[in-house]
């Protein structure tokens, strides 16, 4: 599977944007997915991530009550919906695919086999 992620951009702190993650492929809906992050000089942080059939959801702690994921098997799509964004959100954010949809949701981002390239975000007033 091809994962492509958009929605970036430049945000006040306080306000919100929302990725998207575009998938190739039939599989899609299948798999477990999974945002992750990554600020210039630190390890990938993992943000949130949603189950193949959208029933269960996990957050890291710095984003819960904040963000939201979400996906749409239809449209072949999981989002990430960012609200009262801080300073602190900027980083480049990355979607990610787990093929093991028996297992729960992971944080670790060896448990995933499939990356899009990343979409910058930047909290700036």
């Amino acid at each position: 599977v091809q994962l492509q992620a958009s929605g970036g951009g430049l945000a006040q702190p306080g306000g919100y944007l929302r990725l998207s993650c575009a998938a190739s492929g039939r599989t899609f809906s299948s798999y477990h997915m999974g945002w992750f992050r990554q600020a210039p000089g630190k390890e990938r942080e993992f943000v949130a991530a949603i189950s193949w059939g959208g029933a269960s959801t996990y957050y890291g702690d710095s984003v819960k009550g904040r963000f939201t994921i979400s996906r749409d098997n239809a449209k072949n799509t999981v989002y990430l919906q960012m609200n009262s964004l801080k300073p602190e959100d900027t980083a480049v954010y990355f979607c990610a695919a787990d093929r093991d949809s028996n297992r729960r949701l992971q944080s670790d981002t060896n448990a995933y086999d499939y990356w899009g390239q990343g979409t910058q975000v930047t909290v700036s007033s």
